[in-house]
């Protein structure tokens, strides 16, 4: 499955919005959050494994803290606006003009949707790896700078 900034990326690139999810499971417009983690940081725990193979065991990878859609949603129309020398907006506002839209709940989804995630990053922690995991801002940012990038 492609990420969800990957969708967003999309359709703001494609429509000049982007659509989240309404109010839901006692979540706000945008609220529902997930444990969003950007590729780059999985790769830097790996490597700290590979550079520890005294650490074994299963560990949960994640940031360690949930961010809401909105958050990804504006990370993503601000770099949309980055690109086209347009200063980055608060939520409200991207909301008023339009980028970002809230649609909803689809009733095929109700009971099935889980509206929060958080890795546990405890175990992680006692193997010794005290890895600074990147916010949902900054890694967004760099994704969408490497989706924008024209094909090679």
């Amino acid at each position: 499955m492609a990420s969800v900034a990957f969708h967003q990326f999309h359709q703001f690139r494609e429509h000049g919005i982007v659509k989240l999810f309404g109010p839901y499971g006692g979540y706000g417009a945008g609220e529902q959050s997930r444990d969003f983690v950007f590729v780059d940081d999985v790769v830097a725990v790996n490597l700290w494994f590979l550079a520890h193979p005294e650490a074994s065991g299963i560990f949960n990878l994640g940031s360690g803290r949930a961010q809401p859609f909105n958050d990804v949603a504006v990370a993503v129309v601000n770099a949309g606006r980055a690109q086209r020398a347009e200063p980055p907006l608060a939520l409200p506002d991207l909301v008023a003009a339009g980028a970002i839209e809230y649609i909803a709940f689809p009733a095929a989804l109700e009971g099935k949707y889980q509206c929060f995630t958080q890795a546990d990053l405890s175990s992680l922690r006692a193997a010794g790896c005290d890895h600074a995991f990147t916010d949902v801002a900054d890694g967004v940012g760099h994704y969408m700078a490497w989706l924008a990038q024209p094909p090679a």
